[in-house]
C-alpha cells in the first residue's frame, strides 16, 4: 500500500499493480479496497502492460478525510494520483475507470481539465425518463440529517431504497449479513456520491453544460442484463457524450468479474 496527500492534506490509500500504461479505477457508493477486491484482481490481470491503481476514496478504508466535504476536494485527489502515476509511467497519461458513480466523478475530472487519455465508465447511475422513480429532491439533505443525528442505518437504508432500489421488506434481513456494517461504516460517504450525482436520477435530461468540457474518448458499459434503469441511462450518457461509445457486456448485471472487464479495458486502451 502507498498514499498521496491531496491538496487539503487527506491521506488517500491506494495500492498499485504492474508497470505500463496508468489505469486508475474508482468505486461507487460505498465501496473500497476492503469490501470490493474486484479492483485489485483487474490490476493482477493487467500487470504485464498496465500500471493500476486501486485506491480508497476520501473517507473510506484506509484514506483520510477533512471537512467540509465538495466535488472539487475529490478531484483533487485524482490530480494526487493522477501526478504520481505520470512520474512512475514517465509522463504517460492516466486512464480513468469508473463504477456507477465513480463514472460520474471520472466525468467531471476530466471536464476539469485534468490530464487523461480517457474514459471508461461501467453503468452511471443516470435516470432521465420515468423507467424508475427518481431520487428524492432532498435526498442528499436526508442523508446529511441521519449521519448529523448518529442514525448512519438510516443513511444506508436510504441509500438501499431509494437509491438502489431495494424493498423496504428486504432492509431487516440485510442488516443482519455480514454486508450492512461496512456500509454502516462509511454512510457518510453516501452524501458526498449523492452531490457527485447532483440532478442526474432527477427522471430530467442530463445538463447540457456539465460535461461539455470532456474531449477524451469515452467508453460507456453496461451489462445486458442489468435493470432497464441502468442501462437507459447508460445509453442517455453515451448519447449525451460526443465522443463516447456505448457498450454492453453480455451476461452482466450491475458488476462484472475482473476475468470479463480487463479484456475491454485493454481494448480500449490500444484505441487511445
Amino acid at each position: 500500500m502507498s498514499t498521496v496527500t491531496s491538496a487539503d492534506g487527506t491521506t488517500i490509500d491506494f495500492d498499485a499493480y504492474g508497470e505500463g500504461r496508468p489505469l486508475i479505477l474508482i468505486d461507487g457508493a460505498t465501496a473500497h479496497r476492503a469490501v470490493n477486491p474486484l479492483n485489485g484482481e483487474v490490476g493482477e490481470l493487467l500487470t504485464d502492460s498496465f500500471r493500476t491503481y486501486a485506491y480508497d476514496r476520501r473517507g473510506r478504508g484506509a484514506s483520510t478525510d477533512t471537512a467540509p466535504y465538495a466535488i472539487q476536494r475529490e478531484i483533487e485527489d485524482l490530480a494526487a494520483l493522477i501526478e504520481t502515476a505520470s512520474v512512475e509511467s514517465g509522463g504517460q497519461p492516466a486512464i480513468l475507470f469508473g463504477w456507477s458513480s465513480g463514472c460520474l466523478l471520472a466525468l467531471d475530472a476530466a471536464a476539469a481539465g485534468l490530464p487523461v487519455a480517457g474514459l471508461v465508465l461501467f453503468e452511471p447511475p443516470v435516470v432521465v425518463d420515468d423507467v424508475r422513480p427518481p431520487l428524492p429532491s432532498d435526498y442528499v439533505e436526508q442523508l446529511d440529517a441521519f449521519v448529523a443525528e448518529g442514525r448512519r442505518d438510516k443513511a444506508a437504508e436510504l441509500f438501499m431504497t431509494a437509491a438502489a432500489m431495494m424493498p423496504a421488506e428486504a432492509i431487516p434481513g440485510m442488516k443482519q449479513s455480514p454486508y450492512w456494517a461496512p456500509v454502516e461504516e462509511v454512510a457518510h460517504t453516501i452524501a458526498y456520491d449523492g452531490r457527485i450525482m447532483g440532478t442526474t436520477m432527477s427522471g430530467n435530461p442530463l445538463p447540457a453544460d456539465r460535461w461539455a468540457d470532456v474531449k477524451v474518448p469515452v467508453l460507456v458499459l453496461y451489462g445486458d442484463k442489468t435493470w432497464p434503469a441502468l442501462s437507459a441511462g447508460a445509453t442517455a450518457v453515451a448519447e449525451h457524450l460526443p465522443t463516447a461509445t456505448l457498450r454492453a457486456i453480455p451476461g452482466e448485471n450491475h458488476g462484472t468479474e475482473a476475468a470479463t472487464l480487463a479484456p475491454v479495458l485493454r481494448e480500449f486502451a490500444d484505441l487511445t
